[in-house]
This record gives structure tokens, C-alpha cells and sequence, in this order.
């Protein structure tokens, strides 16, 4: 979207940019895209088309846990992982045969596994992959339908079983 716009403006759309994907929720992050519409919508008709078409891309992280926003925003998983290896096939400019360069890429991730930061909120990842809905970072799990004085209430039941007799046979 940057390389839409000269490179006079491109510092301001970057500080746009940033407030959008720092927005601590989807409401504000529309709001961001909103102004962004208004400032450039004119002059730059395709950076704004750009932003507008991608922004339910753009916000998918704020359906996750916000625990795990912070990695999202600043990683690239992919890249980070193969620069590893890219870099030392560079280094031995070629891997030879398929089976050792898999075999050299295979070890290298081994190494670099190590050093990976660990995921925030370790324990959220489950519910993630279970499907729970996490608007604007925060579960949305189910919520009882009665209250909560009710939920504590003793049922008939109760004590017209200890007022019932068995007969013995």
C-alpha cells in the first residue's frame, strides 16, 4: 500500500498504519481506517482501495487472544523460520542432493527451535484451535441463562425425595 503513494507521505501513512494495527479493538481499528479514507481518499485512490479490500485480513489477529497480539503483530513466523535455513544454503551455496539438503534443513530448524520465544498464554492456544470466539481479545464463552441467585436454589426434588419412604420388600 506504501509503494502507492510518493515517498513524502509514506512516514504519515505508516504512523496511520500503525495506530490501525495497534487499535485495542475492531471498532477503533475501523475508525483508523476510516480517517486514513478521509486524509488520502482523494489524492490516493488505489493505497485507500488497498486498505479497504484487505482490512478484514488486516483485523483477523483481534479474533485471537489479545495475550497472543503482541507476537502477531510484530513476527513473521514464516520468514523467521526459513531465514535459517536460507541463509546457510547461501553460505554452502548449494545443498548438493535433495536428500541432504532436507536432511541440512531439517537440523537447522532443530537448532533454531531452541532459540524461538515462547507462545504468551500457552494455555489459550487450546481454546483457539477448539474455536472459541475471541472478540476484540477477550472469550466469549457461554453465559448461564439464569441468575446467579438462581443458579443457588435448592429444586423440589430435593426434599421430596428425603420426605419419601422406601418400602422394604
Amino acid at each position: 500500500m506504501l509503494d502507492k503513494q510518493p515517498k513524502r507521505f509514506q512516514s504519515r501513512a505508516m504512523r496511520v498504519l500503525r495506530e490501525i494495527m495497534s487499535a485495542p479493538d475492531r471498532d477503533s481499528a475501523l475508525e483508523e481506517i476510516a480517517i486514513f479514507f478521509e486524509e488520502y481518499g482523494a489524492r490516493y485512490p488505489k493505497a485507500v482501495e488497498t486498505l479497504t479490500r484487505d482490512q478484514v485480513q488486516l483485523s483477523t489477529f483481534l479474533g485471537l487472544p489479545a495475550e497472543h497480539w503482541i507476537q502477531l503483530r510484530t513476527t513473521n513466523p514464516v520468514e523467521s523460520t526459513f531465514s535459517i535455513v536460507e541463509a546457510r544454503t547461501k553460505k554452502t551455496n548449494r545443498a548438493g542432493f535433495r536428500s541432504a539438503g532436507l536432511t541440512m534443513a531439517f537440523k537447522r530448524l532443530l537448532a533454531a527451535e531452541k532459540r524461538w520465544r515462547r507462545v504468551n498464554a500457552p494455555h489459550l492456544v487450546a481454546l483457539v484451535k477448539a474455536g472459541v470466539e475471541f472478540a476484540d481479545g477477550g472469550a466469549r464463552m457461554l453465559q448461564p441463562e439464569l441468575a446467579p441467585a438462581d443458579l443457588f436454589t435448592r429444586s423440589p426434588s430435593v426434599f421430596a425425595a428425603s420426605e419419601v419412604s422406601i418400602p422394604k420388600t
